[in-house]
């Protein structure tokens, strides 16, 4: 029996040891801006990734980096820690038949225990230390990884390898590209006034403000792939009182760097319009691109291709998803020119919902599938290369 094989026979035995550390992660909320959840998730995972050859820190902002000492560019493993659900909104973990049910289970506590149970099985047999390999789990993705990205930019900056393990697809469909991101905070500042008595007194930020909305929206383009959505607005304080704030959130999607800043120009643009037809109103612009888009490139197919052969050797499939509008991690390893996929996490569905959930029968097969990816030679791995 070889090495691998070895290891694998000892991962297939492993689902109940698996299941009992990610009932652990997903029983602690980890909301982005609850920070003790956060430490606590670290530490369990410090816990679980405390594995002869690999080399572990704990960052500030509880950012996780490990590592092996093998030499050469690394294989960089990616993923996050926080999840979308405030405490008390949803939460514990649940056994339904051949799935399994909770906040983060699939987005993405259940990609984290794949990675860890990889990596301890190739340790079992000897396989790990040989592998150049850098791991990072950051704790801010769900909002944009405002830090976490510098984490990875610091971390994995000489990787020629990135493979993230966000939520598992239907049918494990791997991800090669995702659209781009952006928030942005619009603020309409007006002139309060009374209502009945100096209507006319006033500057309604309300209104200014849902001229500009009106405008924003209408830069969508479903066949150019860029989406516009203000998905929050607040102001005022009573019907009778002329509104003199009101603020908006706007979320961005793009398929290219250049489009995102058209887009911001854009934005700028019709919030001057506006000003310029309503006498009072000032308008601020705040926020701006926090992700580039994943980029497909000649690279990240060859990666993609020879993670497959492991995969479909597990019985799991590979086929190539379609353009996604959902940023992740993997946008930011793509722009920092490092062959990247993504999608790697158990099979699932719900992320960000209260219906979140995965097949608990996927956990070993992707476990095993990355096994067999960093027990091949990482040196097989060429530099990336644009596509088109």
């Amino acid at each position: 029996m070889t090495p691998l094989d070895a290891a694998l026979l000892w991962l297939r035995g492993q689902l109940p040891a698996v299941e009992e550390h990610l009932e652990r992660l997903v029983a602690l909320n980890s909301f982005s801006s609850n920070p003790e959840g956060c430490a606590a998730v670290a530490g369990v995972l410090r816990e679980l990734l405390s594995i002869e050859g690999l080399q572990g820190e704990l960052l500030p902002g509880n950012h996780l980096h490990f590592r092996t000492q093998a030499p050469g560019p690394q294989v960089g493993l990616v993923g996050h820690l926080d999840t979308v659900f405030p405490p008390g909104t949803f939460e514990g973990y649940r056994r339904d038949g051949e799935l399994r049910r909770g906040p983060g289970v699939l987005d993405m506590k259940g990609g984290l225990v794949v990675v860890a149970f990889a990596l301890k099985a190739m340790a079992q047999e000897g396989l790990l230390a040989s592998v150049p390999l850098g791991v990072v789990v950051v704790s801010d993705e769900e909002v944009g990884s405002p830090a976490g990205k510098q984490v990875i930019q610091e971390k994995l900056g000489q990787a020629r390898a990135a493979l993230v393990f966000e939520a598992g697809r239907a049918g494990d469909a791997l991800i090669t590209q995702r659209k781009g991101t952006g928030t942005l905070r619009l603020v309409a500042g007006g002139r309060k006034a009374h209502a009945g008595n100096q209507h006319e007194a006033g500057v309604n930020a309300i209104w200014g403000l849902a001229r500009v909305i009106d405008r924003v929206q209408q830069l969508t383009r479903y066949e150019e792939g860029r989406t516009v959505n203000v998905g929050r607005i607040e102001g005022g304080e009573v019907a009778n009182t002329v509104p003199d704030r009101a603020e908006a959130l706007v979320d961005l999607r793009f398929t290219s760097d250049e489009q995102g800043r058209w887009l911001l120009d854009a934005i700028e643009r019709a919030s001057r319009e506006v000003e310029a037809e309503m006498a009072g109103l000032k308008l601020q612009v705040r926020g701006g691109l926090s992700r580039s888009p994943m980029r497909r490139t000649e690279a990240s197919v060859r990666l993609l291709e020879r993670y497959a052969t492991g995969a479909r050797a597990e019985g799991l499939g590979a086929s190539e998803a379609p353009l996604l509008g959902g940023g992740s991690d993997a946008c930011t390893t793509s722009a920092m020119g490092i062959a990247s996929i993504d999608g790697l996490g158990p099979r699932g569905k719900g992320f960000h919902t209260h219906d979140e959930q995965i097949e608990v029968g996927t956990l070993i097969p992707k476990a095993a599938a990355l096994v067999r990816f960093l027990a091949g030679e990482p040196g097989a791995l060429a530099a990336p290369a644009a596509v088109g």
